[in-house]
């Protein structure tokens, strides 16, 4: 398995570089646990977190702020579930001011 991530700033129209981002797994009866974590490069890209290959429920957590200090949205979690770990789940996060998307692509 692999999860990878890209952030985009639409209203810029620039890559969302140098964000840090942390990858959480939930654990029943334990909560969330960190198994990775990394900075988007130049291209608003992280292309390996080293997580376990599990099924179960990630969450991306976005430290927004670093990249826009005055962000209305400073910190961004996307939760998603992996079913299958041989496959690769890449995940799109879309900022605009006040919003975002995010989506498997």
């Amino acid at each position: 398995m692999m999860i990878t991530t890209h952030v985009q700033d639409s209203a810029r129209g620039v890559p969302g570089a140098r964000i840090p981002v942390e990858l959480d797994i939930f654990i029943t009866g334990q909560g969330w646990r960190e198994v990775g974590h990394g900075v988007t490069n130049d291209d608003g890209l992280i292309d390996e977190f080293h997580e376990p290959s599990a099924p179960g429920f990630y969450r991306l957590n976005f430290d927004v702020a670093t990249f826009h200090p005055d962000a209305f949205f400073p910190s961004i979690a996307v939760m998603f579930e992996v079913k299958d770990p041989g496959d690769t789940y890449h995940l799109e996060l879309v900022l605009s001011p006040f919003g975002y998307s995010a989506y498997r692509g």
